[in-house]
């Protein structure tokens, strides 16, 4: 992604510095050039260079290392919305002698050369703004150049915190991954094409926050491959493939709040959603009859809700075996809801919601493929006709979200869910699927336009409901890229599988929506119990619905075997135990609210990691099973199987068990909690509170 830069009335040092070039390049030691924004970037002759603020250094090429331009030979595989990278003949050009350095409009302009004097790098520096410092790197004399690697200094204390959707953890200090938009896995034992793996994600980032208080981004819409000092313990590397130039942005801080507010003022932030999304969802399906029973069902059990999620209201698929699936398309069942509009009008009589469901698929036998295809509104392939794909459900076709006529043909079929159907909102699904092969309307590459391609399909979906409804509605997806921060408003965080495995389960699901929160992404939920493979059990369900009771969007999913899974009400103890925490999330209205209300403003996210609100406390950079709700809260959900006790860890300060009286803890320190079904370790900060602990 490129964004506008604006840069300072004047660069304090840098015209003053006539001399400087002499003073690096003749053994003279490093230089020092202050860009007036508080940043002072430090080069020397051994092809060094580093910029700083605050007396911590943001970002530094190592002496030796400099930039390395990549070629390869390269084959890709996709297959339904995975793709796999195959780069064989792999070769290196190491640009690391200092050349030389000058002044250009402002900006401090270094370059380095490569041994053979063939191959150059040329790195821009600018102060763009008081919060931001901005590097523009571009090689040349490199033929047939693939990529650009920055082999980035790591420190003893260097950590990775972000990335976007991240699953494994929140520091990915000694990972290696791409970052590239597509299917998180059916699974992530990366066993075949269509398992994932630890870092397959539908909404990955190439930007990371370091717990000591700045940020890097790297501003692309290209695929990035990072390697975290894994290689090289004294290395943190960034390919950007597909380069020319290479846009480097550096947020200041100085702490990781500071980090986060800065990203969204770059890069949007959303609207608050309004108070009923705050409100427990139930998702249903199974046609008119059986949604309108399960509204009688709650009420009769004096469960708060606000709304009924119902994704097969475009049809239903039996898959065989206990697997049921819904059709794609954009239009309502009606041999299965008779009388949508009649439904939707009777729900809003309870003041209850509906959310329907939408993705951007266009089956080839589905009824919009052939006036798509006649109109050219579909991504074309390299001869001009409509480019299909193979899919679990046949050959599809995606629209082309560049062309003007196309958002306005898709977005009358979205148009129709609210002011025909009475829609409150619906899943923008997928997005993750835009073939590299594609031909845009807009000529741009493919390689480009599937990074891009889930922040276009937001930007429709938001673009249509805010018209029609202004801000009272709500919208949540999966997919996304740099940039996705103003364009998403309720990210979930994926089709987690049934179960408690670390691989793709329960367990995920924190640090998922830690590294969102902190990658600016503040409005997170999660299916509860899983989506894929199952059946959920008691237990899985009632575990999850103690973490989703403590998570701003408290949202259930009858999954992929919605026969067999578990449900709310599949026996009186898991209703009592759901009815409990439902009650729990919705006395933390006013708190998600208030929350909400702040994130909108600043991007800190509700749900925090504790480097958030502790940012001195080394011991809690690597920490991603718990998480503080605001800044009084220390939540430690129990996401492993048949355990009712875990350990804690506790900040500075007096921490009192919010669920059980009469319990506290002094920290730093680490407390093993009990924790049995119906005791997640919740605890206030500094004073106790019993409005949690009273809820029947």
């Amino acid at each position: 992604m490129k964004s506008s830069r604006s840069f300072p009335s004047r660069v304090i040092g840098l015209l003053a510095l006539a001399s400087f070039v002499y003073g690096a390049g003749c053994g003279g030691g490093p230089t020092h050039v202050d860009l007036g924004n508080g940043s002072v970037v430090t080069y020397d002759a051994d092809g060094s260079i580093a910029v700083k603020n605050g007396g911590r250094t943001l970002f530094a090429l190592a002496a030796g290392k400099g930039v390395r331009a990549v070629t390869y030979a390269e084959d890709v595989t996709e297959l339904w919305g995975f793709y796999a990278f195959d780069q064989s003949q792999v070769a290196f050009t190491d640009i690391a002698r200092f050349d030389s350095a000058s002044t250009e409009g402002g900006d401090l302009v270094l370059r380095l050369v490569a041994d053979d004097g063939d191959a150059t790098a040329t790195i821009r520096v600018h102060g763009a703004t008081s919060d931001t410092t901005e590097l523009t790197i571009t090689v040349a004399g490199v033929a047939g150049l693939d990529a650009v690697e920055l082999p980035t200094r790591c420190d003893s204390r260097s950590s990775y915190l972000g990335f976007g959707a991240q699953y494994n953890a929140t520091n990915q200090r000694g990972e290696a991954f791409p970052l590239w938009v597509q299917e998180q896995g059916i699974g992530r034992r990366d066993l075949f094409l269509a398992n994932g793996n630890a870092h397959t994600s539908y909404f990955p980032m190439p930007y990371a926050l370091d717990a000591r208080g700045f940020g890097v981004v790297v501003d692309t819409d290209a695929r990035v491959v990072v390697d975290l000092c894994q290689t090289d313990p004294a290395v943190a590397s960034w390919r950007v493939e597909n380069p020319q130039p290479v846009e480097v942005v550096l947020l200041h801080g100085p702490t990781p709040r500071d980090v986060v507010t800065q990203l969204g003022d770059r890069y949007g932030r959303p609207i608050a959603p309004e108070p009923w999304v705050y409100q427990p969802w139930i998702g249903i399906q199974g046609g008119q009859a059986r949604v309108l029973a399960e509204a009688d069902a709650l009420d009769a059990a004096n469960v708060p809700w606000s709304t009924l999620w119902v994704q097969d209201w475009v049809g239903f698929l039996d898959l065989g075996g206990d697997y049921k699936d819904i059709k794609y398309h954009w239009d309502v069942d009606t041999t299965i809801y008779p009388d949508l509009p009649g439904l939707t009008a009777t729900l809003h009589g309870r003041g209850k919601r509906f959310l329907g469901y939408a993705n951007a698929f266009v089956e080839q036998a589905r009824e919009h493929y052939a006036p798509m295809d006649a109109q050219g509104l579909l991504i074309h392939d390299a001869s001009g006709g409509s480019l299909l794909f193979d899919s679990l459900k046949g050959p599809t076709a995606l629209p082309d979200l560049t062309n003007p006529a196309t958002n306005v043909f898709v977005g009358g079929f979205l148009e129709r869910m609210i002011t025909t159907f009475g829609m409150d909102g619906w899943m923008a699904d997928y997005g993750e699927w835009a073939p590299l092969g594609g031909v845009y309307f807009n000529g741009a590459p493919a390689t480009f336009e599937h990074n891009l391609y889930p922040r276009r399909w937001q930007q429709l979906n938001h673009d249509v409901a805010r018209r029609l409804r202004g801000n009272d509605y709500a919208i949540f997806s999966r997919s996304g890229w740099l940039g996705s921060q103003g364009t998403t408003q309720i990210v979930w965080i994926g089709d987690q599988e049934a179960d408690f495995l670390p691989f793709d389960g329960l367990p995920t699901v924190i640090p998922a929506m830690l590294n969102l929160g902190l990658s600016g992404v503040p409005y997170v939920t999660h299916d509860i119990a899983g989506y894929s493979g199952g059946p959920s059990t008691r237990e899985l369900w009632q575990r999850w619905t103690e973490l989703g009771a403590f998570t701003p969007v408290m949202r259930t999913h009858e999954g992929l075997k919605a026969a067999l899974d578990w449900r709310w009400n599949s026996d009186d103890e898991t209703l009592v135990h759901f009815r409990h925490f439902a009650r729990i999330h919705e006395a933390l209205g006013p708190t998600f609210l208030a929350l909400a209300d702040e994130a909108a403003a600043t991007s800190i996210p509700p749900i925090r990691h504790l480097v958030l609100e502790f940012p001195n406390d080394r011991n809690v950079v690597s920490i991603s099973d718990e998480f503080m709700l605001g800044p009084d809260l220390l939540v430690a959900p129990v996401v492993n199987e048949a355990e009712t006790s875990r350990e804690v860890y506790f900040p500075r300060g007096t921490w009192f068990h919010a669920l059980r009286a009469g319990e506290s803890y002094v920290g730093p320190g680490r407390f093993t909690i009990a924790a049995p079904i119906g005791e997640p370790p919740v605890f206030s900060r500094g004073a106790e509170r019993s409005d949690l602990r009273d809820i029947p």
